[in-house]
This record gives C-alpha cells, structure tokens and sequence, in this order.
C-alpha cells in the first residue's frame, strides 16, 4: 500500500473517530437527538443530489434499498444519537460500536449463508464479553442503558452492510442519497412527534452547532465513507477494513482532549479486547 494511502486511512479513521464527541458537543448544546440526525441526514441528501439525478432503480432493487435505507439512514441514527445523549461517558459508547463487526458476520451468515469459521466464532464470542466487560466498570454502571442504545445501532448498522450487498450493482451515490432522504424524512417526523418544536429548535441552533453538524454530514458521512469506497477499488477490502478498528482509538483520544474523559483500567482492558477482536474478524474476512 502506497504511503499516501495509509495517510488517507488515518483520515478517514480519525474522521470515524470524531463522529461521537462531536456530536456528544452538539447535544449539550441542548440541540434535540433526533432532530440531529435528521439535519445531518439532510446535508448527505442534498450534497448528493447532483450525483444521483434521481434516477430511479429497478423494482428488483426497490425492497433491499428501502430496508438498507431504514435501517441505515432511520434506525442506525435514531440508536447512535439517543445513546450519546444519553450517556455521560462518550468513551464506552464509541467502544461498544464496534459491536457491528461481530453482528455483521452474524447476520451475513444468517441471511446470505456466508460460511463463519471457528476462530470467528471465538472472535465474536470474545468481543462480546469485552462489552459484557465495560459494565463492570463503577464509572459506567449508570451507563448500561446507553449501552444498550450503541448495541442496536451496531445491529442496525450491521443490518444496513447485509442489505447494501443486495445492492452492489448500484451506484453508491444512488443509493446513499435516497437513504439520506429516507433518513431525513422518518427522522425529522420522529422528531416533531417525540420531542416537538421542531421550527423553534432549529431557529435556536447556534453558528457553531450548525458547522459541527455539517461536519458530521460531509466530512464524517460523505467524505469518509466515499474514501473507503475509493480505496476498496484499489486494493482488496480484507486489506483496507481491517484499519476501521483505528477509529475508536482517535475517538477515546479526541473524548480525552474535547471533555477530559480518562477512561479506567476495566475501560480499557474491555476496549482493547472489543478493537482487537474485531480487528481480527476483519482480517479474517
């Protein structure tokens, strides 16, 4: 792998990374979850609107796009920004993220029949017992709910890689615009239902809110994932996603830096046993 391309991994790491403390500034900035998502959302849709040009796919595609974009554009959100809004520790959310690796293999071997080795099976039953792990920790134990939110978004996110397999053939632009659409529709209903004002609270969103927001719709869910995609048609993905572990270490570090969080040694321990066998599982793949 050429040196400039390391470095373009190291970007998109860091900028994996950075999704969660920024948006953990955002929300206490009191600055609504689900009305986040769904500007976030919105800022992916409309930047890809002139690579889509609204084409529409074949009806044989319609299903699996609709699932991917639900689950990815709609769930997968609602999860991660309920979770982070409700956590006061940032670091064991972004560690129990990576839960989705596991759940991926999981769900690829249910649905799409993809045969899981036994040294895979070790690997997802240890990064599990790494999250088990974190509860144990005292500084989290008023952090198990928001847990709980991080693991379904891992599993929605998952969900999300599983469907988009059916989908493969279609441009990536395609189908990340009408998840943002879709995203952006379910999220912002959700939030005019559930926490109401939707008008006010956007009027009352501050400058420097607004700029962390498209940075989580640019350069965290547009120019991150599009240079992975780039990447992956250079050089084989079990080359590439193995190097997606990276993100929680910038992301523990930026929650260090941003709120002096200084994660315990269970903390610890419990993330480098979740990093590491997902590590693994992805170099397995």
């Amino acid at each position: 792998m050429l040196v400039r391309h390391y470095l373009l991994i190291l970007i998109i790491t860091f900028l994996f990374g950075s999704a969660y403390p920024v948006q953990k500034v955002i929300f206490n900035e009191n600055v609504p979850p689900l009305l986040m998502g769904s500007l976030r959302m919105l800022v992916v849709f409309v930047c890809l609107i002139p690579f889509w040009k609204f084409k529409i796919p074949d009806r044989k595609y319609w299903l699996p796009l609709l699932f991917f974009s639900i689950s990815m554009g709609f769930l997968a959100n609602v999860f991660m920004t309920l979770s982070l809004n409700e956590a006061n520790i940032v670091s064991p959310i972004i560690i129990g993220s990576q839960l989705a690796v596991p759940f991926a293999i999981l769900l690829s071997s249910l649905f799409l029949k993809e045969k899981v080795s036994i040294k895979k099976w070790v690997l997802i039953f240890v990064s599990f017992f790494g999250i088990i792990l974190l509860g144990f920790d005292p500084l989290i134990r008023n952090e198990i709910f928001a847990l709980i939110l991080i693991s379904l978004m891992a599993f929605f996110y998952a969900s999300a890689q599983v469907f988009s397999r059916y989908l493969k053939d279609l441009e990536v632009t395609m189908t990340n615009a009408i998840m943002g659409l879709t995203g952006f529709i379910f999220l912002i209903i959700s939030s005019a239902i559930f926490e109401g004002q939707t008008f006010k609270e956007i009027n009352e969103i501050s400058l420097q809110s607004w700029l962390l927001i498209l940075h989580s719709g640019i350069f965290v869910s547009l120019v991150a994932h599009m240079s992975m995609f780039y990447l992956y048609r250079i050089y084989p993905v079990n080359r590439v996603f193995p190097f997606y572990a990276l993100f929680p270490v910038f992301g523990v570090l930026l929650t260090f830096l941003i709120f002096y969080e200084i994660p315990s040694i269970i903390t610890i321990i419990g993330g480098l046993i979740v990093i590491l066998s997902s590590y693994f599982i992805n170099k397995e793949n």
